[in-house]
């Protein structure tokens, strides 16, 4: 996963697992879950969590797993185009990071808020 999230550096990453079907041990009885799973952040290095806030949405009845991730730091020159961040006034690169910011919240949210 590491890998997969350091390859697209991006600032809003959903990851689902969902475990189907079954193996049986060696006397015959099913599994449905053959490992203790409980979170997909477990399987995510430490380090790379710490540059996103992260939550899981799991349905356990159902064997889903469900992690959504924000990045805490934006870096405004990865949205500008042919122009660097210094050449923006002070006043308006807040205000463009926070337009940002909220944008990302509500995809991250999946619903309109602001």
């Amino acid at each position: 996963l590491d890998y997969l999230i350091g390859s697209f550096d991006s600032d809003i990453i959903i990851i689902d697992y969902r475990v189907r079907g079954f193996t049986r041990d060696v006397s015959g009885k099913k599994f449905f879950m053959d490992s203790n799973i409980t979170s997909i952040q477990d399987f995510i290095n430490p380090e790379t969590l710490t540059k996103y806030d992260a939550m899981d949405v799991n349905v356990y009845q159902s064997n889903i797993f469900h992690t959504k991730m924000l990045i805490k730091e934006i870096e405004l020159q990865n949205y500008l185009f042919n122009k660097d961040v210094y050449e923006i006034h002070p006043q308006e690169r807040l205000q463009i990071t926070n337009d940002l910011r909220r944008e990302m919240i509500e995809i991250f949210s999946g619903m309109n808020i602001y």
